[in-house]
C-alpha cells in the first residue's frame, strides 16, 4: 500500500524504515557516517515524503535469504559454505555475562600481584586460590539460571 507524501508517518513506518536502512548499510550500500545520518532522520521523519527522501539513491528492497527453520539446517548450510559451527548457548544472561567478567578481571588482578610479590620476596603462600569459593557459586549459579531458562 502506497501512501501520499503529506501523510503523517506512524512508529511502525518509520521502525520498517530503519530496518531497511540497517538492510542496506549491511549490504555495504551505506557507509557508517551516513547509515547513522539517514537512521537519525528516519526517527525524525513526520511523513510519508520525509521517509521516502532518504531511499532514492537506494535500489528496492533485495530479496532476503531464505529463513532457517532449526538449528541443524543451519548447521548444515554453514559446513557446506565451509564455516566452522561452535555451539554456544543462546541467550546467554547479559547479568551472568557481567559477572563471569568481573569475577576474572578480580581472579587476574590477584594472580597478578601474588606473582609479582612472590617474584620480589619468594614463593608466597597462595592466597589468589580463595577466589575459587565465589567463582564456585557463580557457576551453579550459572547451571541453575540456564536449566531454568531451558525449561521454559
Amino acid at each position: 500500500m502506497t501512501h501520499a507524501p503529506d501523510v503523517r508517518a506512524g512508529d511502525a513506518d518509520r521502525q520498517a524504515a530503519a530496518d531497511r536502512l540497517r538492510a542496506a548499510h549491511d549490504e555495504g550500500r551505506l557507509d557508517l557516517d551516513e547509515y547513522d545520518r539517514r537512521l537519525a532522520a528516519a526517527y525524525a521523519a513526520v511523513t510519508y515524503g520525509d521517509l521516502a527522501r532518504l531511499f532514492t539513491d537506494l535500489p528496492a528492497r533485495t530479496a532476503s535469504p531464505a529463513p532457517v527453520t532449526s538449528v541443524a539446517a543451519a548447521a548444515g548450510m554453514a559446513r557446506a559454505a565451509g564455516a566452522s559451527v561452535v555451539r554456544r548457548p543462546a541467550g546467554f544472561p547479559l547479568a551472568l555475562k557481567i559477572l563471569w567478567t568481573i569475577w576474572a578481571s578480580v581472579v587476574a588482578l590477584n594472580v597478578t600481584v601474588w606473582l609479582l610479590v612472590s617474584l620480589g620476596t619468594g614463593l608466597t603462600y597462595f592466597w589468589p586460590m580463595w577466589l575459587a569459593v565465589p567463582g564456585v557459586a557463580l557457576g551453579v549459579g550459572t547451571v541453575l539460571t540456564m536449566r531454568v531458562r531451558g525449561s521454559r
